[in-house]
């Protein structure tokens, strides 16, 4: 292994190069000693992602245990005795464990082989990013599903498709990450293993938590399932972190469609003209005010950047303007969208809800367009479409977090 003081030199500047250029960059963002211990740290969580899937779905058997039960036998077992109950199983249920460690294991296998074959036709990044985003949709999906009603054959058919889905992601991101410190000295590997140790840990621990929280109700799980999916949004913004060039103008672009998506048109299609539902206005009001107003200026938006690019792709000015646009999501809320149960309705007008939109869709398609732009245009030549492929990413990634949250956005109206 090596010391923290062999890692004080950026590779560019040892005899021994680099094997892949886009690594060069990853050991010059830091001082000489934070950067080998914060790499560390990113390989240390990245490698909690690796086995976090398998685990939550395992220490969470007692949930799909439960759900398994035959509906006919669920009042007369409840009055049982632990003991009784295990012999009144229903085959499901005393197959689950059986048939979880297979559709665990198979896929494992299967896509360890794969990646071997497919990493020097898929980038590297997006392997990690796209595995890391599928497996934080299966979880998102999963604690979704903790309130949706289902008989017990459906939701067994539901859980094993998961648990193949989830698995098969998890042997990508895990093939693609030991690739990855491969390529960099041995002792980034240890943060990995160590990682993978912990993902058992975590689970339990989260458990624990959700259940003493929830009180043993079905709802508890929605906590947990929901822990998974931080925990693996933390993994996504920790392998982010990791390359030098780039991430701003990722990170912008996902936060663009994330704040667009989470309001458009899930809370603007549901605000009602002033002029009251009996006016002919209210036919044309969101059509016009809503759909057409924003896609002319979204296009207007995208437009301009042909004739101009202020700011500039190395000012910190672009991802300042990318932030501000948080403001439109309580602007919105605030707007006279009905139903609504708990904040007050402050710009009742349809002006200002016209004025919000306009502002809403340019900025929009503006600063998306020039993220996407300058994307490419911050990394080596030779990088340029591996960077494209890396922001479209990001840009599906703002929109599926857009469309995350704006069931948070809807409840709190």
């Amino acid at each position: 292994a090596l010391s923290p003081k062999s890692h004080c030199q950026p590779y560019g500047s040892r005899s021994d190069a680099c094997p892949l250029p886009c690594l060069s960059s990853y050991f010059t963002l830091l001082c000489p000693l934070c950067r080998y211990k914060a790499v560390w740290l990113i390989f240390f969580i990245l490698g909690l992602g690796t086995l976090l899937p398998w685990n939550f779905f395992m220490t969470a058997r007692q949930y799909f245990i439960d759900r398994l039960a035959d509906p006919q036998n669920t009042s007369r077992l409840s009055n049982q005795t632990s003991v009784g109950t295990v012999s009144e199983l229903s085959y499901l249920q005393s197959m689950f464990d059986n048939f979880m460690t297979l559709c665990s294991m198979v896929p494992l296998l299967i896509f360890t082989c794969l990646n071997s074959f497919i990493h020097q036709r898929i980038p590297q990044q997006i392997r990690i990013s796209g595995s890391l985003v599928a497996i934080g949709l299966v979880f998102l999906i999963t604690a979704i599903m903790v309130k949706v009603t289902m008989d017990p054959l459906p939701f067994f058919v539901f859980t094993m498709v998961s648990i193949v889905f989830i698995n098969s992601f998890g042997a990508m991101l895990q093939g693609s990450l030991f690739g990855l410190a491969g390529l960099l000295p041995a002792s980034y590997t240890a943060p990995i293993m160590s990682g993978q140790g912990l993902a058992g840990i975590f689970a339990a621990l989260a458990m624990i938590i959700s259940i003493s929280i929830g009180a043993q109700q079905p709802e508890s799980y929605i906590g947990y399932f929901t822990t998974a999916c931080v925990a693996i949004v933390l993994a996504i913004f920790s392998y982010i972190l990791l390359p030098r060039m780039l991430w701003v103008m990722a990170m912008s672009v996902c936060l663009v469609f994330t704040v667009t998506i989470g309001v458009f048109p899930s809370i603007t299609a549901k605000v009602s003209t002033s002029l009251g539902k009996e006016s002919k206005w209210d036919l044309y009001f969101i059509p016009v005010s809503c759909f057409l107003i924003f896609n002319v200026f979204d296009w207007t938006g995208r437009s301009l950047t042909a004739l101009f690019t202020w700011p500039g792709k190395d000012s910190y000015l672009l991802p300042v303007m990318v932030v501000l646009r948080v403001i439109f999501i309580p602007l919105f809320m605030l707007c006279n969208v009905q139903p609504r149960s708990h904040l007050p309705v402050i710009f009742s007008h349809d002006a200002w809800y016209i004025i919000f939109m306009i502002f809403f869709s340019i900025s929009n398609g503006y600063l998306a367009s020039l993220c996407m732009c300058f994307g490419p245009k911050k990394v080596l030549a030779h990088e340029a479409e591996t960077a494209g492929a890396v922001m479209a990413f990001f840009l599906t990634l703002g929109l599926a977090l857009g469309a995350a949250i704006s069931f948070l956005f809807q409840i709190l109206i």
